[in-house]
């Protein structure tokens, strides 16, 4: 064999060999070249602190990626080990490694929905984000009565509480406590105009005064129509000295609330007892909606100093205290019925489950 051949096969050779690594090496990075079009979708989230194996280990064990080894090989490759963004991502199953990687590099985030609903205090607030965000509630909770991130959002008071916007929100995975508050805070400036904070001070009434009785409202409130009604009672009560009297300041105060309100429960000491001190609590006890900050500037006009529930989420209202103990003695009856209903329900379900097969 003359030396030509000898050059013409070696060449040859390693030509095939270029080729064939070259064809692994898109493979490993670029193959499939798009996923299935009926490809699943999967949520993939990076977390605060979390390695890049741990990432990894996530898209291959859901499927997104073929191997654990090729996908750290395509992210050493580009240098971007140590490039990941915190956040949720949606990505496909079987995508090729540098698709995989590009998304979580400069792709779109996926947002959360975070529901937060009329009436409820901080605390509660806190656990539905943790719950959805994973950030800390007691972290939430805390910045929420930090006197310096209060004053930090011009909010002058000594608590967030009530100034909390009850709203559906959009946030993207790996938000901040503080950037949540502040758009919460900042939702709460753009609903609620600075023109209704300046009729209250016609009345001599300040913001806090304000979000205090309208958190009032919310909390015992189940139809909004009601709500100028319920303010007219709580007006009419501050006017004539009497106390509010307003179950929804226990339920702030009690710790495992909300529940069934207990005689002893209306006897616990706190500035936020309404049944034991007259006039507005400290300050607001959740965080109400722009109904019921409307009404509690605008109360309708009535004589009526008390209102009982009627079992179906509206409410009765009465001038005297004779007429309010015959609405009582109503609902009473209704909450009897339907305890008495629970009880038969409850006894039926154990006897069904004793039943032989």
């Amino acid at each position: 064999m003359n030396v030509k051949k000898i050059i013409l096969i070696i060449s040859l050779v390693i030509a095939i060999l270029a080729f064939a690594a070259a064809g692994l090496f898109c493979y490993v990075l670029y193959y499939p070249f798009s996923p299935a079009k009926d490809a699943e979708d999967v949520d993939i989230y990076v977390r605060w602190g979390a390695s890049f194996g741990q990432v990894a280990n996530d898209l291959a064990e859901k499927g997104v990626v073929r191997s654990i080894e090729q996908f750290k090989f395509t992210a050493r490759l580009y240098d971007k080990t140590q490039k990941l963004r915190v956040g949720k991502f949606s990505l496909k199953r079987g995508m090729s490694n540098y698709a995989a990687l590009n998304v979580l590099l400069t792709g779109p985030q996926s947002y959360i929905s975070v529901t937060l609903p009329n009436g409820y205090d901080s605390r509660r607030f806190a656990h539905i984000i943790e719950r959805r965000l994973e950030i800390d509630s007691a972290k939430i909770v805390a910045l929420v009565a930090d006197s310096v991130f209060v004053h930090e959002l011009g909010i002058n008071a000594s608590s967030l509480e009530g100034f909390l916007y009850p709203e559906t929100y959009s946030f993207t995975f790996g938000s901040g406590a503080k950037q949540v508050l502040r758009i919460l805070v900042h939702q709460f400036k753009k609903t609620a105009p600075d023109s209704i904070f300046r009729s209250a001070a016609t009345h001599n009434w300040s913001v806090v005064n304000v979000l205090t009785l309208a958190s009032i409202i919310e909390g015992e409130a189940m139809v909004d129509s009601e709500m100028p009604m319920i303010s007219s009672v709580y007006h009419n009560r501050l006017h004539t000295g009497m106390p509010l009297q307003a179950d929804p300041t226990i339920q702030y105060i009690i710790p495992d609330g909300p529940r069934r309100l207990l005689r002893r429960d209306l006897k616990i000491d706190s500035p936020y007892n309404t049944y034991l001190y007259k006039g507005l609590p400290p300050g607001p006890i959740n965080n109400p909606g722009i109904n019921a900050i409307r009404a509690a500037l605008h109360p309708a006009e009535t004589n009526y100093l008390y209102f009982v529930a009627n079992g179906d989420g509206t409410h009765s209202f009465s001038r005297t205290f004779n007429e309010h103990l015959q609405a009582k003695r109503k609902f009473d009856k209704i909450r009897r019925q339907v305890d008495l209903e629970k009880k038969k329900k409850e006894l039926n379900g154990r006897r069904n489950e004793t039943v032989p097969n």
